[in-house]
């Protein structure tokens, strides 16, 4: 059951859009609640219901009223909107088939705790519009495409995997979920390791395509297939906003940045007369890449291999290998 309710005099200690969860709640016996703070003084209250509920009957005032005086005692509120609704996970086997291409809630869909509905939908586009543009563009075989299929169908199973385990936390399914999840919130009051158990939601993280065919793998690096990660650079810049849309070798340090056709080049403290360079602000650049290393980056921000000593050779391969996976797509 979801309910906006307004509220002019908050009941609860803090005012922040901090989120409130509840494990069985005395206001709410051997179910859980979730509470936070909307705009404009509204308050999202979720309430879990058992699975033989009645939509129609829950979904009234008569129903609803009660219950939500037991949470917020005697402030004054309305109710602004509310509705019964009901989540899963499901996916499709392949999300490519033949000229049909599935993306979003069309291809696959998750609880909505920890927001992977929208962020996964996003991804999906991230994925696939370079992927397609270089087709339509005649830049790059359509055999490309199959990798949209590979690699967005691991990360909904990745965040299906993930949002399981969050609703199996909330709503434990077996006598021993129940013990564990039980055991953990007792934990947590005084042992600082459990809080880390506690799972109401974790939120999205982009997935790693490490070992998928775009990449190069390299042992020496786990960075390999993950989303590049942002950092400031002087003169009120970003790192992902000079770092995406198209591929580019990208040059941390003392690193020569080979030329190769139709791959943008770009040096981060760095000098030359042939690319672009930025210097970073502050320390937080080379906290977060090595120094002296070079990464090939795709259009859509993920890193497709990474050199110590690029040479033309090896980063044409590379580059070749991203765009259309060689001989093993």
């Amino acid at each position: 059951l979801i309910v906006d309710v307004e509220m002019e005099e908050s009941p609860f200690a803090t005012e922040t859009a901090e989120r409130w969860f509840w494990f069985e709640p005395s206001f709410h016996p051997g179910q859980s609640a979730l509470l936070h703070k909307q705009p404009d003084n509204i308050y999202r209250i979720d309430l879990q219901l058992g699975p033989d509920t009645d939509p129609k009957l829950e979904a009234t005032e008569e129903k609803v009223l009660p219950r939500l005086k037991a949470i917020v005692g005697q402030k004054p509120f309305t109710i602004d909107w509310m509705s019964v609704y009901k989540f899963r996970c499901a996916k499709l086997d392949r999300f490519l088939h033949n000229r049909v291409i599935f993306i979003g809630d069309s291809a696959h869909v998750v609880s909505p705790f920890g927001a992977r509905g929208g962020n996964g939908g996003i991804q999906d586009v991230d994925n696939l519009g370079w992927k397609l543009a270089g087709v339509l563009s005649g830049q790059i075989s359509s055999d490309i495409l199959t990798t949209y299929d590979e690699e967005r169908g691991h990360g909904s199973r990745e965040n299906i995997l993930n949002s399981s385990r969050a609703t199996n936390f909330m709503t434990p399914k077996s006598e021993v979920e129940h013990e564990f999840r039980n055991e953990v919130l007792r934990l947590a009051k005084t042992m600082p390791f459990a809080r880390k158990l506690i799972n109401s939601g974790r939120l999205s993280v982009p997935c790693s395509l490490a070992d998928h065919h775009l990449q190069t793998a390299s042992k020496e690096s786990k960075s390999i297939g993950t989303a590049i990660t942002d950092a400031p650079l002087k003169d009120n810049r970003w790192l992902i906003e000079i770092a995406q849309g198209e591929f580019i070798l990208l040059g941390f340090g003392n690193v020569e940045l080979p030329k190769v056709s139709g791959l943008k080049r770009i040096g981060i403290g760095q000098f030359s007369n042939e690319y672009d360079c930025y210097d970073p602000d502050g320390s937080l650049v080379f906290n977060r890449y090595e120094s002296n290393i070079a990464y090939l980056l795709r259009p859509d921000g993920h890193i497709a291999a990474l050199f110590n000593d690029p040479d033309r050779a090896m980063v044409e391969k590379a580059y070749h290998q991203a765009q259309a996976g060689g001989d093993q797509i």
